[in-house]
Formats: structure tokens, sequence, C-alpha cells
């Protein structure tokens, strides 16, 4: 695959990466590498230029305290028109914590102040404050059946059931999902979007929304490949890829295998630690 390359943008990496979401983009890279697929990482920080946003294949934004996401809340409204576009187009982009936030209508902080949302997904959170503990620990879910189905990609089906993943969540934020947006899975043990309703994350098109921390990349390479093909597949199906690269109609990426030893032995140390079958 010598003759592909994707550009992530990497939204907000100086203010948006506290938990060690940055780990997310070392996987999509180094994944893309050892396959021979060339990778283009495009910091978008304060004040990016749109231009450069659109040049993205895959787009990529993590999490942050209150103070920071106020901060990148401002700038990303200039945003707004374009981003709603190309997540509705079918640009794939996984949103982390924060940025899954951002994504919502909404987000009432704990001293009642309210952050509104790029309103481009139908949910909203609301942090309780004080008189609620924060959702914070390992974490597994079974994915959406959509996942499993082929209906996205068989690669996270396991033994034809829901493919379990794993991960860290720490949020104080509890997220509530509208009819328009699929969960990303269900929840098995750990706490998910609120605590209450066992959904985790959500699914729209090809943007996938998580709490995952940890990060979740790492530990569920099934799902940065599934990234990596979505990107793929969108940027060399489109009428502006060049003929000798276009894909084909219905085609569908198939990435080489990799040694993935080390990350299921991760994946499946955190599943024995909760107690989890796999």
């Amino acid at each position: 695959m010598k003759n592909y390359k994707l550009t992530i943008g990497w939204l907000y990496p100086e203010l948006m990466s506290t938990y060690g979401d940055r780990g997310n983009i070392i996987v999509l890279q180094k994944r893309c590498e050892w396959r021979g697929i060339n990778f283009e990482i495009k910091k978008l920080d304060l004040g990016f230029k749109i231009e450069d946003l659109k040049k993205c294949d895959l787009l990529f934004m993590g999490g942050a305290q209150d103070r920071q996401q106020q901060i990148v809340a401002e700038d990303l409204k200039q945003k707004r028109e374009i981003l709603k576009k190309m997540i509705e187009d079918g640009t794939p982009g996984l949103y982390i914590c924060g940025a899954y936030q951002f994504l919502g209508k909404y987000y009432k902080e704990a001293d009642g102040t309210v952050i509104k949302g790029l309103n481009i997904l139908d949910l909203y959170t609301e942090n309780p404050g004080i008189k609620a503990s924060r959702l914070i620990g390992n974490v597994a879910i079974k994915c959406h059946p959509e996942l499993v189905s082929g209906s996205l990609d068989s690669d996270l089906r396991q033994n034809d059931n829901e493919k379990i993943l794993v991960g860290f969540e720490n949020h104080g934020g509890r997220t509530y999902l509208g009819e328009n947006v699929k969960p990303f899975g269900k929840v098995i043990k750990g706490f998910g979007n609120n605590g209450i309703d066992k959904t985790e994350g959500a699914i729209y098109k090809n943007s996938f929304c998580s709490y995952f921390h940890g990060p979740i990349l790492p530990k569920n390479p099934e799902f940065a490949d599934l990234l990596i093909k979505l990107a793929l597949e969108k940027k060399y199906n489109s009428p502006t890829c060049p003929p000798s690269l276009r894909l084909g109609a219905g085609r569908r990426v198939n990435l080489s295998p990799l040694d993935d030893f080390l990350e299921t032995k991760a994946h499946d140390t955190i599943a024995k630690t909760l107690d989890v079958k796999i």
C-alpha cells in the first residue's frame, strides 16, 4: 500500500491531550507505517486554518479539564460548519471525553455554567458536581451490533459475537444520547456515558466518540485498523481520487496483518482484572 497516504488532523494537541490520548495518534501512525502507508500528522491548534482541516482524511481530538475546554469551545465555534460537513460526509474521526462532549448540544459544568456545544450530534452532558462522584476506573464494553454485523467492519467480530473493548474512564460529566446517535457499546464493567443506562460512547456515520482514555487504541488494535480502513476507503473512492489509485465502487481495504501479541496481552490483562470473559 505504498502508494496510499493518510493525513490525520490532530485537533488542539496542546490543550486537549491531558490524559495521554496522544497515544492514539502514535498507534495510528505506527500501524500505517508498518504497512507501508504514508502518514502525515497535521497539528490543528488554536487559530488553525480551515483549509488545513479540509485536507484531513481522519480526525482525532482528546480530552482536557474544564478551563481548556472553554478556550477550545470558543475557537471551535468558528470552524463548526466545515467540521459538521466533514462529519456528515463520513470523514472518520475519534473523539475522546471532552471532544466527545463538544460535539453535543451543551456541557453543564458542576457550578451550573453552560458551555454551548457544536450541536453536531444529538447528545448533551451535565456534571452533577459534588453530589455525585467521578466515574473512574477500568471499563469494558461490548461493541454496538452494527460494528459486529459487518455493516461497518467485520474485524470487530469476536467468535461471531460482540467484540469486547477495554479502556480506562475518568469523567465527572454524564452524557445522554438522543435518538439520532447510537451507543458505541454496552457496558459490561464500569460506568460508561452516565453510570445509569449502560451505554458507552456514541457512533454517528464514521465518527466514534468515547470516554475511554488509557488510551483506547493501543489495547484495541482492531478498532485502530477500522479507523484506518474507513479513512482509506473514503479517500480512495472519492471522485477526486486519481483513477489509477481508486479502489472501485464497493471495494474494501484489506490491511495486512500485524503481530498484535503485546496489544492483545494488554487487552486481556485488563479484561481479566475486570473478570470479563474474552
